[in-house]
């Protein structure tokens, strides 16, 4: 992981559309000129939440007692992994609005949702103005920084 590049600021539709770049490995680049990131900041709803990963065969999760989330964040609908325990110990519940930050896989099955191995969650339901800010955030990330370098 390069923690040289940012984390940035998107939504599950834009992340949808990212290309994989090979330098340096597991990145994306973000439209055609490219903006290029490995990790993804979203914020969304819970609307899943397993605690209960019985499924052997997952190849993209080796950890397969972490919990895993569903997250819809109004533009799509995304898989979070936990990259470790830390996250387990909270009583995550359904509807809450969190903040999530990670490294974004792309499966290669498109009938498969892409997910985030995050490394941080913060449940932000008590600022019930979080969302609609988040918005205005996204789009002010892509207009100040984001469009300028893939309009290039």
């Amino acid at each position: 992981m390069d923690f040289n590049l940012a984390a940035l600021k998107l939504m599950v539709a834009q992340l949808k559309e990212a290309i994989p770049h090979h330098t340096p490995p597991s990145s994306f680049t973000l439209g055609s000129g490219g903006v290029l990131f490995q990790r993804a900041w979203l914020q969304g709803l819970l609307i899943s939440i397993d605690n209960n990963n019985d499924n052997d065969n997952d190849k993209d999760n080796a950890t397969t007692s972490l919990p895993r989330f569903l997250l819809d964040d109004g533009t799509g609908i995304i898989e979070l992994v936990p990259i470790n325990n830390q996250f387990s110990q909270i009583n995550w519940q359904l509807g809450m609005y969190v903040m999530v930050v990670g490294c974004y896989v792309n499966r290669s099955d498109e009938h498969e949702l892409p997910f985030i191995r995050i490394h941080k969650i913060v449940d932000l339901s008590a600022f019930p103005d979080r969302e609609a800010m988040w918005y205005l955030e996204v789009i002010e990330a892509y207009r100040m920084f984001y469009g300028p370098c893939i309009e290039e």
